[in-house]
């Protein structure tokens, strides 16, 4: 299993796909799958049943995964950037690697 470098809670941009363009916070990581949901984009129809949480049921819009090389992380600026590893105070941490700032 390879590592991600996207996690729960990043603001990354997608790069490639029918949504390109589009940004949004990461929602769910799939680690096996190597996907994730993004908050608004790769919207979806999806039938439900009626059930005691639904009672109407019907159609509603749900997020899809979409592929973790599909996305690109936003730096504080808003623009994209590869993630990079650096070990700082004893503490490994995540690092931009156009701007060189902690993520």
């Amino acid at each position: 299993m390879v590592k991600l470098k996207i996690k729960t809670g990043d603001t990354v941009r997608i790069i490639a796909g029918d949504h390109k363009g589009t940004e949004g916070k990461v929602l769910k990581v799939d680690k096996e799958k190597n996907k994730a949901i993004v908050e608004g984009a790769n919207m979806v129809s999806k039938h439900e049943k009626p059930s005691a949480s639904n009672p109407q049921g019907g159609i509603v819009k749900k997020e899809a995964p979409i592929h973790i090389s599909n996305l690109s992380l936003l730096t504080g600026k808003g623009e994209t950037t590869r993630v990079g590893y650096e070990i700082q105070d004893g503490k490994k941490v995540r690092v931009a690697k156009k701007s060189k700032e902690v993520i």
